[in-house]
């Protein structure tokens, strides 16, 4: 079996620039304040926001309102670790949408199912893998939102 691609699809960009309005931009924009996930329609705030523990990167998307969106949440673990590109290092991210990603931890919603009370899951950007960690570790936060 001989499958092509259209030119058109296979040139599609994954990520789409968001303004402030919530209006789709052009790729060279110079300034953006979320990301269209175009492979998973999920939008993504592009500021990475430091908290103390887990308790405060679950507060952290209900007090957002970015590109005229207030329904921000924090990402399960399997939506987060599909920006991280294992291709790059410090960050382990495409720099071109994701400015000023720090090459840390980033917590998602999913708890650690071993030890739900204690541990949640986390990415790291500055490799490019999950794992768990104590809820009272520091980290980051990219909230998540579904698509336009």
């Amino acid at each position: 079996m001989n499958a092509k691609v259209s030119s058109a699809a296979a040139a599609a960009p994954r990520f789409t620039k968001i303004g402030e309005d919530g209006a789709l931009l052009p790729a060279d924009a110079a300034e953006w304040v979320a990301v269209l996930d175009t492979k998973t329609n999920l939008m993504w705030d592009v500021k990475a926001r430091h908290v103390k523990n887990y308790a405060g990167a679950l507060k952290v998307p209900g007090k957002l309102t970015v590109a005229g969106f207030k329904d921000w949440r924090l990402p399960t673990v399997e939506e987060l670790f599909l920006l991280a590109d294992r291709t790059r290092v410090r960050p382990a991210i495409d720099t071109d949408f994701f400015l000023d990603t720090p090459s840390d931890w980033f917590w998602t919603s999913t708890l650690w199912a071993s030890s739900p009370s204690v541990c949640a899951w986390l990415v790291s950007f500055g490799h490019g893998y999950s794992y768990w960690g104590s809820q009272d570790d520091e980290g980051f936060v990219r909230a998540v939102r579904p698509g336009q």
